[in-house]
């Protein structure tokens, strides 16, 4: 059986392709570049789930609202994509009092607070004690605002 050069090549190419796709794929699975990561690369749903933050891996990421979030595992990525209104902070991810002042800066990931089912997060932690105060929540009622 005779086989043509073009084939031949094509052959190879395909092969070729083969070998290298997983690599690819691989590669794909990192965030784009160039976007900010939100939260400091902490986890949205674990504020939830565990009641704490914990730091994303950069293989599970889901893009929302100019943003991207990282997540400790894929469960977590999924619960997200599939209610992201429910989970993604309040105000972009931005620091909730920065905002409120007119100007964009990351939080402490350290420091949030979960009021009326939202996330917010803030600069420091004495800020999120202040706006849970303002929220309505009394002292003696448990704050979710991280280690102290």
């Amino acid at each position: 059986m005779e086989v043509s050069r073009r084939s031949f090549t094509l052959r190879c190419a395909w092969v070729a392709l083969a070998a290298v796709a997983p690599v690819a794929m691989a590669y794909a699975a990192d965030p784009p570049a160039g976007r900010r990561i939100a939260l400091g690369g902490y986890d949205p749903v674990a504020y939830f789930t565990d009641g704490k933050p914990m730091k994303g891996k950069r293989e599970h990421w889901h893009a929302f609202d100019d943003s991207i979030y990282l997540f400790r595992s894929a469960a977590h990525r999924e619960r997200f994509a599939a209610e992201p209104e429910r989970y993604a902070p309040q105000y972009n991810g931005f620091c909730a009092g920065g905002v409120s002042k007119g100007y964009k800066t990351e939080p402490d990931p350290e420091a949030w607070l979960i009021a009326n089912g939202r996330l917010s997060c803030s600069s420091s932690r004495i800020a999120c004690r202040c706006s849970a105060r303002r929220s309505g929540r009394s002292r003696r009622r448990p704050m979710r605002t991280g280690p102290r």
